[in-house]
């Protein structure tokens, strides 16, 4: 076997993580793969990278050597790439998603977005399949939230901004419910609900739901994850399910948006890039036009605009 760029990044993430478990986390393979790699790339350099200590894995003098030496190579490839995307002018910008309401308006933003590059966009479900993607090179930026405390590690080679640090959740629910004419909703009172399941399992979502609920006393009945928009208005408009949203979502026939008392569910937007593929300048208008795309829909809700007014520290950076 001889050792390749993916190789070197999985022993910076170990050196990085400090265990086995943060390293494939943040690399998005499961650790008895990474412990099988790691064992393979021991047989090419000639003995043991890491060994456990007081604060996780630690590396061997060996270890140290291998470290240093992947880190420039590394660091090579970032500038090389970098320069290589700088004299190609017209290589497309790669964007990549999740199901967010500010993508909309960012992509009607051409005039803040890097002159003179065409912009690419495809959205995925799973924020851990984003990160990768963008570490490995199929991305350039992504855009994605993170739910509560949850935080997204992201790989060796990516820098990253806060685009809103705290926004809090909301209910859909159908016109016609039983509490739609309160002007917000305790989590309790949803307890017999079944809910649409949340599109991405892997952003903190999930976790930060059942948890909220079960302080409100109760398991929710995680019935549809479907993840197209108007299929999930139509199920909420019959009356046969409720969903989390995002406070900016814009309004659906049937349906009316009401906040949680007590915002127990609240989430973060941030936008990441590749050093290798974007650079300080670009990545500033690309931060200017989702702030612009968000602000935007602020006013899709009056009780979001009025919580938004009284809330500045949740207000974007100004850049």
């Amino acid at each position: 076997m001889q050792l390749e760029l993916r190789h070197l990044q999985a022993v910076c993430e170990i050196a990085e993580a400090g265990s086995l478990g943060g390293a494939a986390r943040r690399l998005g393979v499961s650790q008895p793969a990474l412990s099988a790699q790691l064992r393979r790339i021991e047989r090419v350099t000639g003995g043991e990278l890491f060994v456990r200590g007081r604060r996780g894995v630690e590396p061997t003098a060996l270890g140290q050597f291998v470290l240093a030496k992947a880190r420039r190579v590394l660091g090579e490839m970032d500038a090389l790439g970098a320069q290589a995307r700088a004299m190609a002018a017209d290589a497309p910008l790669r964007l990549g998603c999740i199901l967010l309401v500010l993508i909309d308006g960012l992509l009607a933003r051409t005039d803040l977005l890097p002159a003179g590059r065409e912009v690419t966009v495809d959205l995925e479900d799973s924020v851990t399949a984003l990160v990768r993607m963008l570490g490995a090179g199929q991305y350039d930026v992504i855009v994605y939230g993170e739910v509560n405390a949850h935080e997204v590690p992201l790989p060796q080679g990516v820098l990253a901004r806060t685009l809103v640090p705290r926004e809090p959740f909301c209910i859909r629910m159908a016109a016609g419910h039983r509490l739609a004419d309160r002007p917000a909703l305790d989590l309790a009172d949803l307890a017999d609900e079944q809910w649409m399941t949340l599109v991405e399992d892997d952003d903190g979502g999930p976790e930060a739901l059942i948890e909220a609920c079960a302080k409100a006393g109760f398991v929710p009945s995680l019935r549809y994850r479907i993840t197209d928009r108007k299929m999930q208005h139509d199920l909420i408009a019959a009356g046969r399910a409720i969903s989390l949203s995002q406070p900016t979502a814009p309004p659906a026939a049937g349906t009316v948006m009401r906040p949680l008392v007590g915002n127990p569910i609240t989430g973060r937007i941030r936008l990441a890039w590749n050093r290798s593929a974007v650079s300080a300048h670009q990545a500033g208008l690309l931060y200017r036009a989702a702030v612009r795309a968000y602000l935007a829909d602020i006013d899709n809700n009056a009780f979001h605009r009025a919580w938004w007014d009284a809330h500045p520290e949740a207000h974007p950076a100004p850049d």
